[in-house]
């Protein structure tokens, strides 16, 4: 059997030299409403990976809390719930209008987990250490399989430490209760500005202060403040960092 070998042009020997390899992980993580979920949507489908928000598992478990009448200030009650169902997470690639997909238990809660009750009551449920255990534990095997963006609050700190990339997205709780008051207003939610920056206020307090994998920027993260910048000059930042060589 014979082989025939065709020689690259000079062109592409240089593209291929001055192209820095692509980041295999890369970690999203901010606080509420900070744009993490957005950014990492549209840099997964920039570089056709998968994408997850991780805070999809935390409002599954949040769901079956509540669905199930778990005393959400019963710490011990929901780390026992926590170890007692299944969480599935089903990604279904990039470019589409629901990347994942969440099941408890086998039943699919995609469509609940924005339900304002679970809006309310995450930040709660997600700082139980059990809880966190838990879904840490199957962040980093969802990691272990494929190239992925992911999202969340303790990615680049807790979750993937060894990320190749890792951004942390902030801004001013003002600017941010800007954006999630649009959205709900986009989703029809009745909420006034100021109930929306009390809650924002409110989550901020508790993953800043929680004891376990508390929300801090890594200390090899990039900072990117967000204030008064769209959404294109944000990932035009983004993308540049991801793409860099250092």
């Amino acid at each position: 059997m014979s082989e025939t070998a065709t020689a690259s042009s000079p062109q592409e020997d240089r593209r291929s030299v001055d192209s820095p390899p692509r980041p295999r992980v890369i970690a999203v993580d901010g606080s509420a409403a900070s744009g993490k979920s957005s950014v990492g949507r549209l840099l997964a489908a920039h570089l056709g990976y998968p994408f997850l928000d991780t805070g999809v598992m935390y409002r599954a478990m949040t769901f079956a809390a509540l669905d199930s009448a778990t005393d959400i200030s019963d710490e011990a009650a929901l780390g026992r719930l926590a170890l007692s169902i299944s969480i599935t997470v089903t990604l279904n690639g990039t470019g589409t209008d629901r990347e994942t997909n969440v099941a408890v238990n086998g039943r699919d809660v995609t469509s609940a987990l924005r339900r304002s009750d679970v809006e309310e009551a995450v930040s709660l449920v997600s700082r139980v250490p059990v809880v966190r255990d838990a879904l840490v534990s199957q962040q980093r095997k969802i990691a272990e399989k494929k190239a992925i963006v992911m999202a969340g609050r303790d990615i680049g700190t807790v979750v993937l430490p060894h990320a190749d990339r890792k951004l942390y997205l902030d801004a001013s709780v003002n600017e941010r209760a800007g954006r999630r008051h649009r959205e709900f207003e986009s989703l029809g939610r009745d909420l006034t500005h100021d109930e929306v920056l009390g809650d924002l206020r409110r989550r901020d307090q508790i993953d800043t202060e929680r004891d376990v994998s508390p929300l801090r920027p890594a200390d090899d993260a990039v900072i990117i403040n967000t204030d008064g910048l769209t959404l294109e000059q944000v990932m035009a930042r983004v993308i540049a960092i991801v793409e860099s060589r250092s």
